[in-house]
Order: structure tokens, then sequence, then C-alpha cells
């Protein structure tokens, strides 16, 4: 480990981590090239993973999709398709659109054809929404199949509500600072009961989605937000740098993210860190 007294900064293999400077918004770790990026992503996961299959003989992990899916794909290769104990993970997903598992929109197929088909996870550890039915039917479905879950223990339970405590969740990041289906100013931001809402307007194409919301989102273990691109700067800025009180930036989704009692942690790469404070500082 080397420390840069000037910048803050902690060089640890091939990230950087910006120490101090956003402290408040969880570990910030800024890589080089997007093979980094995939590389340290896949070293987080495979370590989680092990350590939550040591101590509960489970792990629960909540997919999103995007990029997310293609830059966890280093999962799928060596060392960590072998020493993986895949057996022992249950998959869900943060957020859904509501059309066919076989449609080009599906998370699950984009999950399944570019992860989940390439190493021996258990088929029915496998938890995906019903295609068959509305929005809304689909998202009530869904929570009552977690519930069932968190009461069988193969999804923890927060330890200061009744949400379940998923071991791990993986967040994308919009350029509008969206992230799982929860979009600015929408209302199932405000949604507090419910563990997952649905929505029928969607500004981004499909309409129709489900979604966890913040209370299930705020109470997982470990909750990663994964960014990339230049595309992505600005909401990176709005959602990890110190702002103003009254400039409207803490109604952005990415930034409502606040793990109550877990650890939070940013993988990007220096494309999307282009407007962050500190992230240049020599």
């Amino acid at each position: 480990m080397v420390l840069s007294p000037l910048s803050g900064k902690r060089i640890l293999g091939s990230w950087m981590a910006l120490s101090g400077v956003h402290k408040e918004r969880g570990e910030v770790r800024i890589h080089e090239s997007l093979d980094e990026l995939s590389t340290d992503l896949a070293d987080y996961i495979a370590e989680l993973s092990e350590a939550c299959v040591k101590e509960r003989g489970a792990f629960a992990i909540a997919l999103s999709g995007g990029s997310l899916i293609g830059l966890m794909g280093k999962l799928c290769e060596a060392p960590y398709s072998k020493t993986v104990d895949w057996a022992k993970w249950y998959i869900f997903w943060v957020d859904e659109r509501v059309v066919s598992k076989s449609h080009a929109d599906s998370n699950y197929k984009l999950a399944k054809d570019n992860l989940l088909s390439k190493v021996p996870i258990v088929p029915s550890h496998i938890h995906s929404i019903n295609d068959s039915v509305s929005a809304e039917e689909a998202a009530d479905e869904y929570e009552f199949a977690i519930r069932q879950l968190v009461k069988m223990r193969t999804v923890d339970v927060s330890d200061i509500s009744d949400c379940p405590k998923f071991d791990l969740v993986l967040l994308g990041l919009g350029p509008d600072g969206h992230v799982a289906s929860l979009f600015p100013n929408h209302s199932a931001l405000i949604e507090q009961d419910e563990w997952v809402t649905f929505i029928t307007d969607s500004p981004k194409p499909p309409p129709e989605r489900i979604t966890f919301t913040l209370p299930v989102i705020n109470s997982a273990s470990n909750v990663a937000v994964v960014a990339a691109g230049e595309s992505k700067a600005e909401a990176v800025h709005l959602a990890i740098d110190e702002t103003e009180p009254d400039d409207g930036k803490t109604s952005l989704p990415a930034r409502m993210v606040q793990p109550r009692n877990g650890k939070l942690v940013w993988f990007l790469d220096k494309l999307a860190t282009s407007k962050l404070q500190g992230s240049h500082a020599e």
C-alpha cells in the first residue's frame, strides 16, 4: 500500500481509492481501465461470496441490468469459475423489465446469456419474476417469494427493520442518476412499506418495470454501484460529492443509496470520475 500525503489517495494494486474526501458516501475505487475495473469487481464479489458462505452457508446477490453484467464477466473465467462456491449462490434482480424472459430488454435474459449459463449455479436458486402477469402482480409475487426466502433465512433479515438483508446488491448508474428502476422525481422513490414496487411510466423504455425499493436496497449488507464512461460523470459527481443542502441533489436516486447498517462501494473508471472532487489532485 502506498499513501500519497499530498493527494489523499491510496494506490492499491491497479485501483485508486479516494480516502477522506467522500467518507460519508462509502468507499470510492477508481480504475485506469474497464479491464482493471472488471478484475477488481470479480475479486470483490468472490471474496464476499466466500465470506458469506462461510458465515451463513449462502450468498444472496441481487443483480441489475445494463453494462454491469458485462463488467461481471471475469467471474466466468479462471480462477473464479473454479474457486467460487456457485452452488451456494441465490440470484435475485434489483429490478426487471416486465417483458418476456426471452425478450431483448429482459434483465434475466441478459444475465442468463452472459453470466448464469456459464457457471454452475443451481437453477432453483435463480429467482426471477413471473413474466406472464401485469407489472403490479409481478411485483407482488416477487415480494411474496422473497418474504418466504427470508423466513427460511436463505436471505438474511435486517437487524433494524423487517426488510431483507441481501448479502450484496449490485447497482448500475444511469446518466440521470437513476439506480435500479428508481428514477429522479418518481413516486417510487418515497415508497417505504413495500419491498418490491412497480412502475408503468418509466422515462426509459420499456415503461413497465418492477424494482426493489430504497428501504430494501439500503438494508443490504453490501451495496456496490458500478459506473463507467464519460456519460456517467455528472451523475457520479452529484451522487458522491458534497453538495449544498438546498440544491435539490439530495433527491437524486443514486444519492439516496445509503446503507443503514452495511457497506457502500463505488466501482468507477477514470472517465466516470472526471467531475469528481479530488479525483485528479496530484
